[in-house]
């Protein structure tokens, strides 16, 4: 019996993903653990592999399709001895997702008329399509259309009603190439009705490029926006001396230079944070409702920026790990997020989050917590200034670290605690490395 390829769930929180790149294709023989595509989630692109063998009898949605729901089937496999043609054949008429488009469009058809489909700036002067046309599923006879999700979003771009298309695809689907080689009908050259207005753009003349908000940019504006509207913020700031840090990193690198180890300031306050989370666990807290997680590790969250958005890789255990562990592993996590290949277990939890713009010449700034941590610690760039010590008006390498707390986890005297912590561990950074 042929058997059907899903979308898979490669996270506990994933519901939807992007077949960004098909890496084999119809025809092609497959063993288990061949790899068979590759998969954009909401964090990163991950490889998906064949878990049995066969030959691919077709592929059911096309490299490049976004918001394909877990459980679609995206290819058929022909076992041993089973015609690759019957196999294509058995494909699903449709995927869950558009079905569960249908079923909505078919709940509204007899609601008040939807609004005018927006335009983008550029198409803001145009007349608009006629909503019927930008439905997913339209009903020829009583039966669905039957189309791939890609075939339906280009349908709707173009104007196209789909019960005039003819498919090419596996028991008549309709697909990409179908849509691209039809010409938009009459119904789809409807004008608006009287009265109605194109919407408006602020963009004015302006030119500009237009890009699609990526899996990785929707999740942290979500999970962001949500943070800043329901956790109370309060901020707190130390000026740190890192005179004796920077000394105590360049005799560390000297030490680790065979071994082809070399510590960053940031690896160093990773540590910092750490050790001073562990020594105030009144401050290492999260808020869970009628509960408070208190945390007996501390497993940090380091914010990188990737070219898809900001993801945060974790350095668990950082209060246990060496100086030397943290610096090899954040380099290879850094990568990995940069590159769109951390696996879920590297980004998901964390206990508390640290950010560096230093690096950017950045002085101070106030980070938004994470949820559903209580806390991050937000840290500049060091630089010469003019410092205070044993009552005398020196020049030293001063930072200043801000950390944001979540209000109903974490009192301000708590709050302070920590920055007093961490601030001592910075300045005296034998405490780093005993």
């Amino acid at each position: 019996m042929p058997t059907p390829i899903k979308m898979p769930a490669l996270s506990p929180t994933m519901e939807e993903g992007t077949l960004a790149k098909w890496l084999v294709k119809a025809g092609d023989t497959v063993a288990a653990g061949d790899l068979l595509a590759e998969i954009e989630t909401d964090k990163a692109t991950m490889e998906f592999e064949a878990v049995d063998e066969g030959t691919i009898a077709s592929i059911e949605i096309e490299e490049g399709t976004e918001g394909v729901a877990v459980g679609t089937v995206i290819a058929m496999l022909a076992g041993e001895g089973e015609s690759v043609e019957d196999a294509a054949k058995a494909a699903p008429a449709d995927e869950p997702k558009a079905k569960k488009n249908e079923e909505k469009s078919d709940a509204k058809k007899d609601d008040a008329p939807a609004e005018p489909a927006k335009a983008s700036p550029r198409e803001s002067a145009e007349p608009q399509k006629a909503p019927a046309q930008a439905k997913a599923a339209p009903e020829k006879d009583g039966d669905r259309v039957f189309a791939s999700p890609l075939a339906r979003r280009i349908a709707e771009d173009k104007g196209l009603d789909l019960t005039s298309v003819k498919g090419s695809g596996p028991r008549g689907r309709i697909v990409k190439a179908d849509v691209e080689n039809a010409k938009p009908g009459q119904q789809a050259a409807a004008a608006p009705q009287a009265g109605s207005a194109a919407p408006v753009t602020m963009d004015g003349d302006a030119p500009f490029e237009e890009e699609k908000v990526s899996g990785v940019r929707k999740v942290v504006a979500k999970r962001l926006t949500a943070a800043k509207q329901e956790v109370p913020h309060y901020y707190l700031s130390v000026d740190i001396n890192l005179d004796a840090l920077l000394a105590a990193r360049a005799d560390l690198n000297k030490m680790l230079e065979a071994e082809g180890v070399k510590l960053s300031v940031n690896d160093l306050l990773i540590k910092a944070l750490a050790k001073a989370l562990m020594r105030t666990p009144q401050a290492h807290v999260s808020f869970q409702g009628d509960t408070l997680h208190r945390y007996q590790r501390a497993d940090i969250s380091v914010a990188v920026a990737s070219p898809k958005g900001l993801i945060t890789p974790i350095i668990r255990g950082a209060d246990r790990k060496s100086l030397a562990e943290i610096a090899t592993e954040m380099k290879e996590l850094a990568g990995k997020a940069r590159e769109g290949k951390l696996q879920p277990h590297e980004y998901q939890g964390g206990t508390a989050s640290i950010s560096n713009l230093g690096m950017f010449g950045i002085k101070q700034f106030d980070a938004v917590i994470n949820p559903p941590q209580g806390m991050i610690m937000a840290v500049g760039a060091g630089e010469q200034r003019p410092y205070v010590r044993d009552g005398e008006l020196q020049v030293a390498s001063v930072m200043t670290a801000s950390g944001s707390f979540d209000h109903r986890a974490i009192d301000g005297a708590d709050g302070a605690q920590l920055m007093e912590a961490f601030k001592q561990l910075c300045e005296n950074p034998m405490g780093l490395v005993v």
